[in-house]
């Protein structure tokens, strides 16, 4: 898990900077740490980067990271990324953090965190609390 020390500590909202691009793995999760919130950061095959709350509101773990990447196709003809929780399987778009698949339960979505690519690094755009 990569730390990323008091970045969080201002009360403003702040690109910050979590790994480099060459750290993450296509279709595989990778954890951080961001003052004392857990992020799951996914590379997608088409190249952009998505990070979510690494918190599984079902299973009440932090296990997003190591869940398993895909896509939703829904009858209209769109597909969405998804995060599958490697726990119960309930599985979340990765743009926006909403459930598309609950397994039967209530629905409970995820956060979402803006992500850019600068220079080879992956930043995250944070809101200290």
């Amino acid at each position: 898990m990569t730390t990323i020390g008091d970045a969080a500590a201002t009360a403003q909202t702040t690109w910050v900077r979590v790994c480099a691009l060459d750290d993450l793995t296509v279709e595989r999760g990778r954890a951080a740490l961001i003052g004392d919130t857990q992020i799951a950061l996914f590379r997608l095959v088409d190249g952009t980067v998505r990070a979510v709350s690494n918190y599984d509101p079902y299973g009440l773990a932090h296990v997003l990271s190591r869940g398993i990447v895909g896509s939703k196709a829904f009858t209209d003809g769109s597909e969405v990324p998804t995060i599958a929780s490697p726990l119960h399987k309930q599985a979340w778009d990765l743009r926006t953090g909403a459930v598309v698949e609950t397994q039967g339960k209530d629905e409970r979505h995820i956060a979402v965190h803006p992500v850019a690519v600068d220079d080879g690094q992956v930043l995250i755009k944070w809101k200290a609390a």
